[in-house]
């Protein structure tokens, strides 16, 4: 398993079986646009997408584009999102963001990881969503359930979000990037958790190195 072709064969192993228990796996989060995915995804950051949900009907309600949302005040936008934790630092960024939609892009979220990376306030896992979810083109997403798992699986050593996202995408053909993404998520959330996994019940446990178990 310690070549670079046993390890592309094992994930694509274990990316087949997930793709088989999970056949539906898709983000978790409500959004119409790229905008709102843009919005939620930020909002997402330490909190669950359950939260992000209950509050982005009337959060997008009250700022129906990114204009609204770059002429908020911050007090304002921070008492909107302040369920979500962490809502001065979210509040920031978004407005920053939907500034910057608002002076470069005439008011749309661009569609290229490269674009979405020069608005402020935006890092690669944001953009990474907006482009696999919200324009649906290959994106590797990697938030904490990515990261735990790959290193768990023995897919990846690397400790920084980047690299892992290089690695699966060397590991990965790209018609299956955001799919990837998308079913590691939700067995992060279902079976390998960061406190308890539940090895005995995993589908994929003979394929896994159990790595930081």
């Amino acid at each position: 398993m310690g070549t670079v072709m046993s390890k592309k064969t094992r994930a694509m192993k274990i990316i087949s079986e997930l793709e088989s228990l999970y056949p539906k796996a898709a983000s978790a989060l409500n959004y119409q646009n790229p905008l709102q995915c843009m919005i939620a995804t930020i909002l997402s950051a330490q909190c669950t997408d359950a939260q992000v949900n209950k509050i982005t009907p009337q959060l997008f309600r009250k700022y129906p584009d990114a204009e609204a949302f770059a002429n908020a005040t911050l007090p304002e936008l921070e008492n909107d999102i302040r369920s979500t934790g962490f809502f001065r630092n979210k509040a920031k960024a978004i407005r920053q963001s939907c500034q910057s939609v608002m002076k470069d892009h005439a008011g749309f979220v661009p569609d290229t990881i490269e674009k979405l990376l020069t608005l402020t306030g935006i890092g690669r896992k944001t953009a990474n969503c907006v482009i696999g979810n919200a324009y649906g083109k290959p994106a590797v997403m990697v938030d904490t359930h990515v990261k735990r798992l790959v290193y768990r699986m023995g897919l990846s050593a690397q400790k920084n979000p980047d690299k892992i996202e290089m690695e699966l995408k060397r590991l990965l053909p790209e018609s299956l990037w955001t799919k990837a993404s998308h079913l590691l998520i939700h067995h992060g959330r279902q079976v390998c958790s960061a406190r308890k996994p539940k090895c005995e019940e995993c589908s994929v446990n003979q394929l896994c190195l159990k790595k930081g178990i």
